[in-house]
């Protein structure tokens, strides 16, 4: 019998075994970890189901349940047929492959660069919301390195509308008229009323950067030190929907010891459902074996709200929001390690930068020519997570599951 192993969005060995009905492929996803899977994406290279059902690249495909119910997929840019997968604690489950005409399916995320708002890049899913900050900030002087969190309440997208609000022309004209009429108080409740810092009903911006790794940005740390990185130099949104969003973020060189001339690149991919985006880090022209990592900033309103996991493979914070007292519940922020060679640990800076007092830190030994990958992301007390011990069974949950992949087989 002859197997064949790839990667996949798991990192799940994908067998290629049996012999099947040439009109269709039956996909068998097993689960041997001792909890429902429901929702998580698996991946296929394309290219092995056009083969076995002698079909051309361009033909469309159906995907079946084992209950004939029609399931969504997504072909990506790297040659992947992705679907969201549902399979009980210690059982497999079976999906049919076979030529037809899909349903159309929702897009559940959905990106893009707002060069209208400092070249931002801002993504979003069903669950949260995240931004990257662009060269147009970096210009203005702004030290913000790290993620941004944008807090959501529904499963619509709805980043898109509050940049459209915020930055809409008509009104801050008009704002800007009362200011100069002396009217401070009109000003300020439309500025209140446009804002993406106030909650209209499905979330908001009440996450704070600065000059840190924000909600888990990756960086070198030679020495102990954190080598920050400053805002992307280059873009490219490879996939944007209707399952998954990815991109790659290009970076500035760095100094890293003797090697002057550091490039970063990173794969960011957040897909339906998830809380976390999956993060591909390479470090071109990097000589020696550097510490890397994940790093979720603690701030002084809670000093204590972080917990963290060598071997569980996570890091978590509690952060209460831009303004503790405003009832905008808690930003939960964590990151997931697969890597079993890891170091969790608190790093506080010699005194604060500003409302800032360190990190939580995830650290993996990145070696040259490799990759380092990891998963960081957020949920809200707002929006299924009501407590913090609930944030951290979901990372820990999630952290098995990437340690412990579904294993996907295609029948021949």
């Amino acid at each position: 019998m002859k197997k064949t192993i790839f990667a996949a969005t798991t990192c799940a060995a994908i067998c290629l075994c049996g012999c099947g009905n040439p009109e269709s492929v039956t996909i068998t996803v097993t689960n041997l970890l001792d909890f429902n899977r429901a929702g998580e994406m698996v991946e296929i290279p394309i290219t092995q189901i056009y083969q076995r059902l002698h079909l051309p690249d361009t033909a469309q495909l159906v995907i079946y349940n084992e209950q004939a119910q029609e399931i969504p997929y997504q072909l990506t840019y790297d040659d992947q047929l992705i679907f969201p997968a549902s399979v009980s604690a210690n059982a497999s489950c079976n999906y049919t492959i076979q030529q037809g005409t899909p349903s159309q399916v929702t897009t559940t995320v959905f990106g893009r660069q707002y060069p209208e708002r400092l070249d931002d890049i801002a993504w979003e899913n069903d669950r949260a919301a995240y931004r990257a900050y662009g060269p147009a900030l970096q210009k203005t002087g702004e030290k913000a390195y790290g993620y941004d969190v944008f807090t959501k309440s529904t499963e619509n997208l709805v980043v898109e509308d509050r940049y459209a609000l915020e930055l809409d022309s008509a009104s801050w004209a008009q704002i800007h008229a009362l200011q100069k009429a002396g009217k401070k108080k009109e000003a300020n409740e439309l500025i209140n009323k446009i804002s993406y810092h106030v909650d209209h009903g499905n979330g908001m911006d009440c996450y704070a950067v600065g000059p840190t790794l924000g909600g888990g940005t990756s960086a070198l740390m030679p020495d102990s030190s954190i080598v920050y990185p400053y805002c992307y130099k280059e873009y490219e949104i490879l996939d944007n929907g209707p399952l998954r969003f990815t991109m790659k973020l290009t970076f500035n060189p760095l100094i890293i010891k003797n090697d002057s001339n550091v490039i970063e690149t990173r794969i960011i991919q957040l897909d339906k459902g998830s809380q976390l985006n999956k993060t591909i880090v390479t470090y071109a022209n990097l000589s020696q074996p550097t510490p890397v990592t994940g790093g979720l900033v603690i701030h002084a309103a809670n000093p204590e709200g972080y917990s963290h996991s060598a071997e569980e493979g996570y890091t978590a914070y509690a952060d209460p929001t831009t303004d503790a007292k405003a009832d905008n519940g808690i930003v939960y922020v964590g990151a997931v390690f697969p890597d079993s060679d890891l170091e969790t640990k608190v790093q506080l800076f010699d005194k604060p930068i500003g409302d800032a007092l360190g990190h939580v830190l995830g650290v993996c030994t990145y070696q040259p020519n490799d990759t380092f990958v990891y998963y960081w992301g957020s949920g809200w007390s707002k929006y299924g997570f009501p407590s913090d011990k609930d944030w951290t069974d979901y990372l820990k949950s999630f952290s098995q599951q990437v340690r412990n992949p579904l294993e996907v087989s295609i029948a021949e």
